[in-house]
């Protein structure tokens, strides 16, 4: 049975967010990250594009292309309520729909071709997640994951793209194998000096000389190169995990604002457990240091999603990891082993005005946003902790 593929992909999508939530926004060039010295690029404005920024690209370098572009600091949350909004649409109406990120989506039409004309549906559902959300997105659809991705970055922007059966080589053949997937820097420039620049190049090759080069990753670049990928939409899933992380603008050993923002970390993921009626069993701690070494350890409890428990272990896990008393560069928490479910109040151990305060910050947030009102810390009992870990230190 001839396979229909579609991959679906949101137009910078972090960027139309906004420019949802601000029409001042539309038409100018617009950078999403951080705006320290460290920041990166998380998304960028087609005319911003235009200036040679790109994502991941340094935020110092991305201002300095383009100094009249508008920064944005972003909403995440916001990011993963329209996601999640989009993900709802396609997955009341596709059969078989597979999740690749925040902004792209694989769906599996075969055999719908018997009632639907897969092209003409596709274009609906296009449309309908256009009209409902006010969001750009673009597609492909063509018989393989891969050649249906390609197609829908030669669509953008807000476009759609066809690739009708037995076209796919002379579909990719003059594209730049940079556009194939898997392709990274390393492997673009290996080929490169050996003068392949076109995808049609990889087609003209022996499938023993790119695995003669690049051993297994030659083999599936070459078959993606012909357009050959059978490989499966995978029904889509919940996520099994949540996790926040923090890079300092400058390294850090100071003891109050690295359990700081633990506190406040787990406090925000423990609110998103509630939110999503979810369960964690599993807290994770991680840590780089200035060197750019990474540890991370991790401890199992009964299921919950009390701030204050996840609160404790996080900081519990702090203190037997951090040993090697060096600067530290990014801090990290994670929750994971997640389930449905509501939290079972412990009533020997769980405090009424701990639980009562959740509950009404919860209200709070829920109705104006996760950063109208933060957990008070407690100041005094970090800095005691504080002073201890600095007799370690001397």
């Amino acid at each position: 049975m001839e396979r229909h593929i579609v991959h679906c992909d949101l137009d910078t999508f972090f960027v139309s967010v906004e420019r949802r939530m601000n029409a001042d926004l539309e038409g100018k060039p617009v950078l999403i990250g951080g705006s320290s010295d460290r920041g990166v690029v998380a998304s960028c404005s087609y005319e911003a594009r235009k200036f040679g920024v790109h994502s991941a690209m340094p935020m110092r370098m991305a201002r300095q292309l383009c100094p009249e572009a508008i920064l944005v600091r972003g909403d995440h949350d916001k990011y993963a309520q329209y996601s999640r909004i989009v993900t709802d649409i396609i997955a009341e109406h596709a059969p078989v729909v597979e999740k690749a990120s925040i902004d792209e989506h694989y769906m599996d039409l075969t055999g719908m071709d018997k009632y639907f004309g897969c092209w003409k549906w596709a274009q609906e559902l296009r449309q309908r997640i256009i009209k409902e959300t006010h969001l750009p997105i673009s597609f492909g659809l063509s018989t393989s994951k891969t050649v249906s991705k390609i197609a829908t970055g030669e669509a953008k922007p807000c476009g759609e793209k066809q690739i009708v059966t037995g076209g796919e080589k002379e579909f990719l053949a003059p594209l730049s194998i940079k556009r194939i997937p898997m392709i990274g820097d390393k492997t673009f420039s290996k080929l490169r000096h050996m003068g392949i620049a076109r995808i049609d190049a990889v087609q003209k090759l022996q499938l023993s000389v790119m695995e003669r080069v690049l051993g297994q990753n030659g083999i599936v670049i070459w078959k993606k190169a012909n357009g050959i990928d059978d490989s499966p939409v995978v029904p889509y899933s919940e996520r099994k995990s949540i996790s926040k992380e923090n890079t300092f603008a400058h390294d850090t050993i100071d003891m109050v604002l690295l359990k700081k923002h633990i506190t406040s970390m787990a406090d925000d993921l423990s609110f998103d457990l509630r939110k999503e009626g979810k369960l964690t069993a599993c807290v994770t701690l991680k840590i780089r240091y200035s060197n750019f070494e990474t540890y991370t350890k991790q401890v199992h409890l009964p299921y919950t999603c009390s701030q204050q428990i996840l609160t404790e272990k996080a900081l519990a896990l702090f203190e037997q990891l951090y040993s090697k008393r060096m600067l530290i560069r990014l801090i990290g928490v994670k929750f994971s082993d997640l389930v449905g479910g509501s939290y079972q109040i412990d009533l020997f151990n769980d405090a009424v005005t701990d639980i009562n305060l959740s509950a009404a910050m919860d209200n709070i947030r829920n109705r104006f946003g996760l950063d109208t009102v933060q957990r008070g810390l407690r100041v005094e009992e970090l800095k005691q902790r504080d002073k201890k870990d600095r007799k370690y230190v001397a």
